[in-house]
């Protein structure tokens, strides 16, 4: 244990040495500060006023950037040591393999989710002495989204870094990763339930297997419970887990394919790279 936290913490000092992370930081914390100059705590929209309506907006500018970044940042973890010969050295250091691959898992992650939270947490203590009325609700189930969409896409990114054998390929397999989970995967359902080769039900359970898509939809079910936006699709949802099981839904799924994806990346990993 102690092996894989010295790990976790050298890849995190590392990690806020990197220009990646600057960037990362300022543009999280550059969003909640937009948002406040553009007056969103102030306006109305959809009978959301408040720190209400600036978390919504936060929440869906998240989901877009948080996972590109992630990925592209992650792939280079494995590969990119790989390529700089760090496994020659790595089998010479009182370094088990488990505690190096699962430290830079733990490290990472601390480095991803930190800037997003300490935005939301900032734009939380500054409503606060703004006497703005604090949804906390609201602010918890976002916070535990975030972190699963985190942890969902550190572990993709890790499962890409230990199978691909240079950090170009490894940073070209992620862009397609998030471009199909961000695109082209709800155009062709669109496609395919035009042209009625599947029922709903089938095509809605697809469409679930996107993470993405679970965190929009997610996202939405908290101020609009009978995901009416939704149209025919919000039926299938509702009547297979409820309302209130669908936000666990949200919450449980992503982090299992985050964890399942680094468990057989550090299996291919172990398989790949050493005896």
């Amino acid at each position: 244990m102690k092996q894989l936290w010295l790990t976790a913490k050298l890849d995190i000092v590392e990690s806020m040495r990197a220009r990646w992370f600057q960037i990362y930081t300022l543009v999280f914390g550059g969003i909640v500060a937009l948002l406040f100059l553009f007056g969103l705590t102030e306006s109305r929209v959809l009978g959301f006023i408040g720190l209400s309506r600036l978390l919504v907006t936060y929440i869906q500018l998240t989901m877009a950037i948080l996972p590109i970044f992630v990925l592209i940042t992650t792939v280079r973890s494995v590969a990119g040591d790989r390529e700089a010969g760090v496994f020659e050295y790595l089998l010479s250091l009182p370094v088990g393999l488990g505690a190096w691959f699962w430290g830079k898992i733990v490290g990472r992650y601390i480095v991803v989710f930190a800037p997003v939270f300490l935005a939301m947490l900032g734009a939380v203590g500054w409503a606060s002495i703004q006497d703005i009325e604090v949804p906390w609700g609201m602010f918890g189930y976002y916070t535990g989204l975030l972190a699963v969409m985190a942890l969902c896409f550190l572990g993709i990114g890790m499962l890409i870094s230990a199978v691909a054998r240079s950090t170009d390929m490894a940073q070209g397999a992620a862009f397609l990763v998030w471009l199909t989970l961000l695109l082209f995967l709800d155009l062709i359902l669109l496609g395919v339930m035009i042209q009625g080769k599947v029922t709903p039900e089938v095509a809605v359970g697809i469409a679930l297997a996107n993470p993405l898509q679970v965190f929009r939809t997610a996202a939405l079910a908290l101020f609009d419970p009978q995901l009416i936006v939704l149209g025919p699709s919000a039926y299938v949802i509702l009547d297979t887990f409820g309302a209130a099981g669908y936000r666990v839904f949200a919450l449980v799924y992503p982090a299992v394919l985050g964890l399942l994806s680094a468990t057989i990346g550090y299996v291919l990993f172990r398989r790949g790279d050493l005896p």
